[in-house]
């Protein structure tokens, strides 16, 4: 593609010639935008996901600033197609440093963009997770304890890039301020996340699970121990709330 076609707009005219009646009466199953709901007055126009990430990785090198316009489309297949450009464009080798530092500010900059589940989960770990690896963490701490339910995702979400690493002390302490989150998509993410530490330091997810198993939600609970025993899992189940 040309630097005249990488634009906002050019993705949305693609998105558009996709568009599907059929595929907008499948996506009630997946995602909850009626009144009241956690995607309440998200607008959704029918294209398939795969064909968004397809449509994403053909203007893998649009440029920042029209990646932010299409963040500001009302239609959520355009906003997860920009967040799917940012998470292939951070990965490509030949994307700078300075370029990644832009594109995890971005997202955390517009996260008012950023706010449904597949959303979070497209960008947090990859993008913002990846980059403050060998970084200041403290941004995660701020949005951990924050009133948005998508920016609490985005903290331990991306703490999934440390715990593939093996790097856990971030890990606990953002499970330990969300472990009893009221939201069931904060419950899920806490226990997928502790799943993950299971690999390299099972006895710390022991630990941990010892003093909450009790109280914690339990979705989080059954996330987190699923690699356990059928005996072990039975175990803790007990303890469940």
């Amino acid at each position: 593609m040309t630097e005249t076609t990488l634009t906002a707009e050019a993705f949305l005219a693609a998105l558009w010639a996709n568009q599907s009646d059929e595929e907008l009466a499948k996506i009630g199953r997946y995602f909850k935008s009626g009144e009241g709901d956690y995607g309440e007055g998200d607008r959704f126009i029918g294209v398939r996901m795969g064909t968004v990430f397809a449509l994403a990785k053909e203007h893998v090198l649009m440029p920042l600033d029209e990646i932010e316009k299409l963040l500001e489309s009302d239609i959520h297949e355009a906003r997860a197609g920009a967040v799917s450009i940012m998470a292939k464009q951070f990965t490509l080798k030949k994307t700078s440093q300075e370029r990644r530092g832009e594109l995890a500010a971005l997202y955390l900059r517009r996260h008012d963009r950023i706010n449904n589940w597949d959303l979070v989960d497209l960008g947090a770990p990859q993008i913002v997770g990846v980059w403050l690896r060998e970084r200041d963490r403290s941004v995660l701490y701020d949005l951990a304890r924050s009133q948005n339910l998508w920016e609490r995702r985005t903290a331990m979400f991306a703490t999934m890039a440390f715990a593939r690493k093996g790097d856990l002390d971030d890990v606990f302490a953002i499970a330990e301020i969300l472990v009893h989150d009221p939201q069931d998509l904060i419950n899920k993410v806490v226990g997928g996340v502790l799943r993950e530490t299971e690999r390299t330091a099972p006895e710390r997810l022991r630990a941990f699970l010892d003093r909450h198993a009790d109280t914690m939600p339990r979705v989080a609970l059954r996330y987190a121990i699923e690699h356990f025993s059928d005996a072990e899992r039975a175990q803790w189940l007990k303890r469940g709330k």
